[in-house]
């Protein structure tokens, strides 16, 4: 009994506490795992540290301390966060949590998407080399109803019924791959931050794929252990839109879309129509 009651009252400290610091946000930063959120957070944890004369160099570690994860982690969450830069830009907090009114309130969000068919063949990846928490072939993850394609619709239309009752901005892989400046800077007008070109030109220049995976070899992200000489293991993987034609075969492709065009809402299908996936 006494486990049992420690445990509710850990998860209601959790709760509360998230709740506290929902309302300390300016914006949330949400996404389907494997969307490209490592990427755009190290874009704007640059960019963040330039307008705040953050000390040091920003590196895959502690560019948690300027756009934390929205949880409690010491090292990558809240606790973490460097309030050298309070004030000089937005609080972002970032998250892959399902969408859920009373824990996210009214607070505005960047929502970012990537085409389902590159997400699922990163998840594949993540789940199978950096993980090593499913056992199985790509096709049978696809349909895997806990980790494939059926999850990330469930998360989709979650989101895209939650935004609807909130301020929003969608940012696609696939258009930041095409410019990251220009949408970086819409990001930037959607969240009334100080714009400053050189610091933007400067923080897209150090989110270049080729370095980041290079200091993703070397540093390794924060409380993941694997294997960074497996170039399929790590979070920089390949950094391509529609790479997934290298992966899925045509049948593979069809499941997939079948599941989506089954699966995902009407607010959703138009929601992932930003990647240049039309169903």
């Amino acid at each position: 009994m006494t486990s049992v009651l420690t445990r509710l009252q850990r998860r209601l400290f959790k709760r509360v506490t998230l709740t506290r610091y929902a309302a300390s946000a300016d914006c949330f930063l949400t996404s389907y795992p494997k969307s490209g959120r490592t990427w755009f957070r190290y874009i704007l944890s640059h960019y963040f540290a330039s307008l705040s004369g953050f000390p040091g160099a920003v590196n895959l570690h502690n560019m948690f301390s300027i756009v934390p994860n929205f949880d409690l982690d010491p090292v990558r969450g809240i606790p973490g966060f460097r309030e050298v830069v309070t004030g000089a830009v937005p609080k972002v907090w970032v998250s892959h949590l399902d969408y859920r009114a009373s824990l996210f309130l009214r607070r505005p969000v960047i929502f970012m998407v990537r085409d389902p068919r590159d997400v699922v063949v990163s998840a594949f990846f993540h789940a199978t080399r950096h993980k090593h928490r499913f056992e199985g072939t790509l096709e049978d993850f696809i349909v895997n109803r806990e980790q494939g394609v059926p999850a990330m619709c469930r998360y989709l239309n979650g989101w895209a019924r939650g935004m609807g009752q909130r301020r929003h901005h969608i940012l696609s892989y696939e258009a930041l791959s095409n410019d990251a400046v220009s949408e970086t800077r819409k990001v930037l007008d959607f969240l009334g931050c100080r714009q400053d070109a050189a610091a933007l030109a400067a923080a897209v220049e150090a989110g270049r794929f080729e370095s980041m995976q290079d200091r993703e070899r070397a540093e390794g992200i924060p409380a993941h252990d694997y294997d960074r000489s497996d170039t399929d293991s790590l979070r920089m993987r390949r950094g391509r839109a529609h790479g997934f034609h290298d992966y899925l075969d045509q049948g593979m492709i069809a499941r997939v879309e079948q599941i989506c065009a089954a699966d995902l809402s009407r607010s959703a299908k138009r929601l992932v129509a930003a990647t240049g996936f039309d169903l």
